[in-house]
């Protein structure tokens, strides 16, 4: 049996969470995908995947060897696009990263028109409240908010007014003290979004000092997800600290309000980001030339909405 060939199907398993979900993916048999992951462990000297009737779990090899397979087959697809020169048309499967609300919002309607230029292609969307490792999970583009790290990643920038805004429901701020400066969030309820921070939030010096100024808390609830943050803000729980774009149509709207707009750190810049060597790929190199200049103008958008949010 082949072994690049049953890698593929044990990452595909991986990815749809179950054999059935890989045989449907894969049209092939329950029993060929079976046998593909039997060939694969027998190869490997250890199980792979902890099976149940219903789905699958990595094992502790599994996890280690699931990480090696994706770089294995990545390069492996760079390799032959590579070898077909610059002639090559953009085909195969496009795998992109996205925080959930921009990957939903901004760049999926980006990907439908991407998509119908380009047939020979399909895209994976993995929308992730997380930073991705691109070369480990696999994936050919990420877009990011931040500040990047010094690395060899190859990025292009497609935005960069990004504020990180702190927000509440007006019947909140209505019943409890008035917040004029970062330290008044003492006497107040936080909802913590996990990639904020769950414990303090940074804001700018005081004036006269250089050094940032730190509140430190203890939320009255924590959430990972963006959505379940505003939920629980817009029902008036407390105060939470999101990104402009999280919770611009809720403020134009009054639903909720900013606060400490004149304490915010300086707006943070959104990338498109590749592996080294990954955009010379042509069904990268198509992608970023087609997203880059429509997300710039959905970001500038934005930025334009975010400064009149107060």
């Amino acid at each position: 049996m082949d072994r690049i060939d049953a890698m593929k199907v044990f990452v595909t398993a991986v990815d749809e969470g179950s054999l059935a979900g890989a045989s449907r993916r894969l049209k092939r048999s329950a029993t060929a995908i079976s046998r593909a992951l039997a060939f694969l462990e027998a190869h490997a000297g250890a199980e792979l995947l902890h099976r149940t009737t219903r789905s699958i779990k990595l094992s502790e090899a599994g996890e280690r060897y699931v990480v090696a397979c994706r770089r294995i087959l990545v390069d492996l697809e760079e390799a032959d696009m590579l070898a077909a020169g610059d002639l090559s048309a953009p085909r195969g499967m496009l795998t992109i990263s996205a925080p959930p609300i921009s990957g939903e919002e901004v760049l999926r309607p980006i990907l439908d028109d991407f998509l119908d230029l380009h047939p020979a292609v399909s895209v994976r969307l993995l929308l992730l409240d997380r930073p991705v490792n691109l070369v480990d999970e696999g994936v050919d583009i990420a877009l990011r908010v931040g500040n990047l790290p010094d690395s060899s990643l190859i990025s292009v920038q497609v935005g960069g007014d990004v504020r990180r805004v702190v927000v509440a429901a007006p019947r909140y701020l209505a019943a409890h003290p008035r917040i004029d400066e970062p330290t008044d969030l003492a006497k107040h309820q936080i909802v913590a979004f996990t990639n904020f921070g769950l414990e303090s939030w940074s804001f700018t010096p005081s004036v006269g000092s250089a050094i940032p100024r730190t509140v430190h808390f203890a939320p009255r609830f924590s959430v990972n997800t963006v959505r379940a943050a505003i939920a629980s803000t817009l029902a008036g729980r407390g105060l939470t600290r999101l990104y402009s774009y999280h919770v611009a149509e809720y403020v134009r709207d009054g639903r909720l309000r900013v606060v400490l707009a004149d304490a915010e750190h300086a707006p943070l810049p959104v990338h498109l980001l590749a592996p080294p060597g990954r955009t010379s790929v042509p069904k990268v190199r198509a992608f970023v030339d087609f997203a880059a200049p429509r997300l710039r103008a959905a970001f500038a958008r934005m930025a334009t909405e975010a400064a009149t949010l107060s």
